[in-house]
């Protein structure tokens, strides 16, 4: 050991580390690269031969589902509900992030932990009077009875986040703002927000991922199938197609492909948003 160099010897100590960390990737993409190769072959093969290569390679599985409009239907349904839950869960979060964290008021503390006790609320135990209440309001098969309730869910923890940040500011930028006009909102759009740029990529990560794998909740409020999102649209797929269970791999492979690509495209803002936090914290 005393012949290494220190580069030398400090691979030699992390490669346990670099054994660990491909050993959990392939596990994570053995399962993704079994169900594209599945959706290449016939419900036949994958019977005689579920882990050999396609003998022919099926393409048809995948090119019926892209030429039906269905799919197509249920992907902007999905991308649209996931872009009004976001703006609408941020936005409502942004502002009363900056209020309990830069206003100083009698109860701010109690009203904080009221917001935070929603992280303690599972979903599920509220779906019989959210139907009720969606139903009265004439919500149902209406995106807004999903951007709505899914919202208000993702609020406490995109609260929590920012107001995390924006205690971070320093007093002192608040300051010398207001000595230049700046009134307390302009100093929010015009200052605060762009400095907490990373905790804002951060939480609309988090609110897109969490918006477009819900199921429970469209598949309540969408009785007909022309708002259906992508993950209930899995499902009524698996449940048409139970006996082609090639073209219903082939299905769950184009469902995952956005959100994949989204992951691949947000992956540095939402780690950089997270390091940042820590490294605040």
């Amino acid at each position: 050991m005393s012949g290494l160099t220190f580069t030398a010897r400090r691979r030699l100590r992390s490669a346990p580390l670099y054994v660990i960390v491909w050993a959990i990737g392939v596990v994570m993409v053995t399962p993704l690269l079994y169900a594209v190769v599945s959706g290449f072959k016939t419900t036949d093969q994958l019977s005689d031969n579920a882990f050999g290569p396609p003998s022919p390679w099926v393409v048809s599985n995948y090119t019926d589902i892209l030429a039906s409009g269905s799919f197509w239907r249920m992907l902007a349904s999905s991308t649209l509900i996931a872009i009004g839950t976001t703006l609408l869960t941020v936005g409502a979060a942004a502002l009363a992030a900056f209020a309990l964290a830069r206003f100083a008021f009698r109860g701010r503390e109690l009203l904080f932990t009221l917001f935070t006790a929603g992280l303690m609320f599972p979903f599920a135990v509220a779906i019989l009077p959210l139907f009720i209440l969606l139903r009265t309001f004439g919500l149902l098969d209406n995106p807004w009875g999903v951007i709505l309730p899914q919202a208000a869910f993702g609020l406490p923890m995109t609260l929590v986040v920012l107001r995390g940040f924006f205690r971070e500011i320093p007093a002192e930028v608040e300051e010398a703002a207001t000595l230049d006009g700046c009134s307390p909102f302009g100093f929010f759009w015009r200052i605060l927000l762009p400095m907490a740029r990373p905790a804002l990529g951060t939480v609309c990560v988090l609110a897109v991922v969490g918006s477009w794998n819900n199921f429970l909740l469209p598949l309540l409020v969408f009785s007909e199938p022309g708002w259906w999102t992508i993950p209930v649209g899995v499902q009524q797929f698996q449940g048409q197609y139970a006996a082609d269970i090639a073209r219903v791999f082939a299905y769950l492979v184009l469902a995952m492909i956005p959100a994949l690509g989204f992951y691949a495209v947000a992956e540095r803002q939402l780690i950089g948003g997270i390091t940042m936090g820590a490294t605040k914290g």
